[in-house]
């Protein structure tokens, strides 16, 4: 039986063991970050929020840029300076003692996380055959929730102990961790550069059918803050079910995606069974949000069992998405330009984050029973419209600047992009991917 958490061995158990280093360096930085700045540092709740999110708009914007370096000079070597990059950026977290200092490392922070993703997932599709990567990077996937669940509970030591050395040595583990990741990928062999010429600046902006097909996804995403913000702020002041379930029902998330992320991917080999997986989870999405909504109002234990029965349905949804779009993302891009479409597919990912608070809070805590339904029905509906536009970005135009060559996805007749492809995967951190 394949193990979920160990892929064959080169260039993918590479892979898996940086994104096993610097995924435990980030669960210990997730749960101890916001306290660290707000107790140590002794900057107010509301500006450590707004500097996130100012750092992250940025991160989203120079996913595209880096990615196209990547294209360009070879994405072993970018990622490696990117992963060293990140690392400093964590370090400098340790002399942050005000506001300006705090955004400017927080920006750093995010810029090279962004680019870093963008750069493995390059990577990935130049050492991994395209009906390969899916599954590896379902590895990847339960590996990082692996990791991130170590270092979680590492950051709960340094919580526990509540000094200032414990917080710092947690930042210096994150550090650490993206150091280690960096000599792991230097072991890696290095595909060719693509050797891209420069283009227009708006790039894979052009791309009006790729656009599209991330646009959906962003919607499918935000089932990222429904299970950290949404599910929260629903159990504490929409229902009567215990306060401790809130994190009972992220470790179940968690622990469900490291068993079975490898299995739900396997069938998912080409942009059929992409768009039929995605397809899927927006029926199960829409399922569990009409399973949330009937938790408002019943006795405590009944609540909780309800709740429990609609995250089970919601990490189904999230199993089967996340392989879809995986495939969709790298199969969608040209060959020699997929680091820049990396780049721009990944700002789903901070949008969803950035955005997602203000829509949930809305439709959730505002609305109820009927703000659950519309954001099933909104999640249906990108998940039906997927299909569509992912088969328009297939077979598009050929016009110099997206697509030249066309090759047959396995499980379809469907023609995908795929000129120049090498013959020889990313990151949740999110990466999926860091």
């Amino acid at each position: 039986m394949t193990n979920p958490l160990v892929p064959p061995a080169g260039p993918r158990r590479v892979l898996a063991l940086a994104q096993l280093a610097n995924s435990v360096g980030d669960g210990a930085y997730y749960v101890t970050s916001a306290l660290y700045f707000t107790h140590v540092v002794g900057l107010a709740p509301a500006r450590v929020g707004l500097g996130l999110t100012l750092a992250w708009a940025v991160g989203s914007l120079v996913g595209v840029p880096l990615g196209r370096l990547a294209d360009r000079r070879g994405p072993r070597g970018t990622a490696v300076l990117l992963a060293l990059a990140t690392g400093l950026a964590v370090a400098s977290f340790l002399v942050v003692r005000g506001f300006v200092p705090f955004v400017a490392a927080a920006c750093a922070y995010a810029a090279a996380q962004s680019g870093l993703a963008a750069a493995r997932q390059a990577l990935l599709a130049g050492l991994v055959p395209a009906g390969e990567r899916t599954g590896l990077l379902a590895h990847l996937q339960s590996t990082l929730n692996a990791g991130l669940a170590v270092g979680a509970g590492l950051g709960g030591l340094a919580l526990h102990a509540g000094t200032r050395a414990a917080y710092l040595g947690v930042f210096a583990l994150d550090a650490a961790s993206f150091l280690l990741c960096a000599a792991l990928l230097l072991r890696l062999p290095s595909p060719p550069a693509a050797g891209v010429t420069r283009r227009h600046g708006t790039g894979v902006l052009r791309d009006r059918p790729y656009v599209l097909v991330t646009l959906l996804n962003t919607v499918l995403l935000l089932r990222m803050p429904l299970l950290s913000l949404g599910v929260p702020l629903w159990i504490t002041e929409r229902t009567s079910a215990p306060a401790w379930l809130v994190s009972a029902l992220f470790v179940l998330n968690t622990v469900v995606v490291m068993v079975f992320q490898v299995r739900t991917a396997r069938g998912v080999t080409g942009l059929a069974s992409a768009t039929r997986a995605i397809r899927r989870s927006g029926l199960v999405m829409l399922a569990s949000c009409a399973v949330f909504a009937l938790s408002s109002g019943a006795p405590p234990w009944i609540a909780a069992g309800i709740l429990v029965a609609g995250a089970v349905l919601q990490v189904v949804a999230e199993m089967q998405q996340s392989a879809g779009s995986w495939q969709l993302g790298l199969d969608l891009a040209p060959a020699d330009r997929v680091g820049e479409y990396q780049g721009f597919f990944g700002t789903g990912v901070t949008v969803a984050r950035t955005m997602g608070p203000l829509v949930l809070t809305a439709l959730l805590v505002g609305w109820g029973t009927p703000g659950w339904l519309l954001l099933g029905v909104l999640m249906l509906g990108a998940s039906y419209g997927t299909g569509p536009a992912a088969r328009w970005a297939a077979t598009r135009t050929a016009d110099g600047d997206t697509g030249r060559g066309r090759a047959r996805g396995r499980d379809s007749g469907t023609a995908v992009v795929a000129e120049n492809r090498p013959v020889t995967q990313p990151s949740k951190a999110r990466l999926p991917a860091t």
